[in-house]
């Protein structure tokens, strides 16, 4: 399977982004520390779907810069929805010079395009029959405006929380 059908499981969008840190520093080390939310559905009334080994972290132009973020292996039933909010977060990431200059460039005009992405491994579940492992990947294209702490929401002396509305791909 290249593609989710759309008939196992839809995987939403994160809905908010809580941003408690996103610093860039010489030479090239990027700090961030966010929260993200995933929300998952299963539409199928006779389908349980297990996820092993889901993973979320972000990545800017293809270059991971935050840690993987493990998240507890999850059985989801007939007709459930599955909510996740990880934190990701990376501590001095040594970035490379190419995108250091475009993430500069980026945060002056006050906003930065990240990509968060899931990867793990999904079992189907019909009646007692366990299918074997599939990969799972997701990719769901976060823009954040950083510039304007007015565009969210405050929480706290230096967190905002956002809204986004993007949509996810899905391939298993």
């Amino acid at each position: 399977m290249s593609k989710d059908c759309g008939n196992h499981a839809k995987i939403r969008p994160p809905r908010r982004h809580q941003i408690f840190a996103f610093n860039l520093s010489q030479p090239n080390l990027l700090t961030t520390n966010f929260q993200v939310t995933f929300a998952s559905r299963n539409p199928n009334s006779k389908i349980g779907i297990y996820y092993d080994r889901l993973h979320v972290y972000a990545t800017y132009r293809n270059q991971q810069i935050t840690l993987r973020t493990a998240i507890p292996p999850t059985y989801q039933g007939h007709k459930e929805d599955n909510v996740w909010s990880p934190f990701v977060y990376g501590t001095a990431v040594p970035i490379a010079p190419y995108n250091s200059v475009a993430l500069g460039d980026e945060q002056g005009r006050g906003f930065v395009g990240l990509m968060i992405r899931a990867d793990g491994r999904v079992r189907w579940k019909v009646g007692t029959l366990i299918t074997g492992k599939y990969h799972i990947h997701v990719r769901c294209p976060a823009y954040i405006n950083l510039g304007n702490k007015a565009a969210g929401v405050l929480v706290g002396d230096s967190a905002v929380k956002y809204t986004l509305v993007t949509k996810c791909s899905v391939s298993v």
